[in-house]
């Protein structure tokens, strides 16, 4: 084989090279992004659902269940404290219905803000990154709060197809993890279900 044709094969072997690689990147970036927006779409989706979950922050375990209504969430802590948390985008409610003591606060000034963000603000995870194990997918966020708080959300579902499965909450020191199940999707809820208003007064 003469010089001159060895170097020409190695340039098309090299040249074959690159495009399987940039094709091979091409289709895992288009994957992910896929990926990403079914992920995203499945949580847009979630009015009228409700599921079960276990609450876990490394030292106590709690459970309760969580609502998802058209403009706004629900959660109850059934054990060990029994506890009603209403959210909306800037106001939300805490009822302790041991103690029948309610409180109005802002939730974007609590630790309680995740739960409004991961299920009814579309834009939250728009610049989140996406990693995927076998049939899991996980949705990845970080960054700073409203109260100067470093945070990273990780958000779990089972791929194929989407269904929620666990969400991992990291604020500055604190850690939760919900792990979700019971799912239930088509709810039908009462007209007040989602109102801000002591429980007491609307019985």
């Amino acid at each position: 084989m003469r010089v001159k044709d060895m170097f020409l094969k190695n340039d098309r072997y090299l040249l074959n090279l690159i495009i399987s690689v940039f094709f091979l990147f091409s289709y895992n970036a288009h994957s992910e992004t896929n990926d990403k927006t079914n992920a995203l779409r499945y949580l847009n989706s979630l009015k009228y659902f409700s599921a079960s979950f276990l609450q876990n922050d490394g030292e106590n375990l709690s459970e309760g269940k969580v609502y998802i209504g058209k403009k706004r969430v629900r959660a109850e802590y059934f054990f060990p404290t029994k506890i009603l948390l209403i959210l909306d985008q800037d106001k939300a409610m805490y009822y302790d219905y041991e103690l029948e003591e309610d409180e109005f606060f802002d939730p974007k000034k609590t630790n309680a803000w995740f739960f409004y963000d991961v299920f009814r603000n579309p834009n939250f995870f728009e610049d989140a990154t996406v990693e995927i194990y076998k049939n899991e997918l996980l949705i990845q966020k970080s960054g700073v709060d409203s109260e100067e708080k470093k945070f990273a959300i990780t958000v779990y579902f089972e791929k194929n197809p989407i269904v929620l499965r666990r969400i991992d909450i990291a604020l500055d020191d604190d850690f939760l993890s919900l792990s979700i199940f019971n799912h239930s999707y088509n709810e039908e809820f009462s007209e007040d279900f989602f109102k801000l208003i002591n429980p007491k007064f609307l019985n």
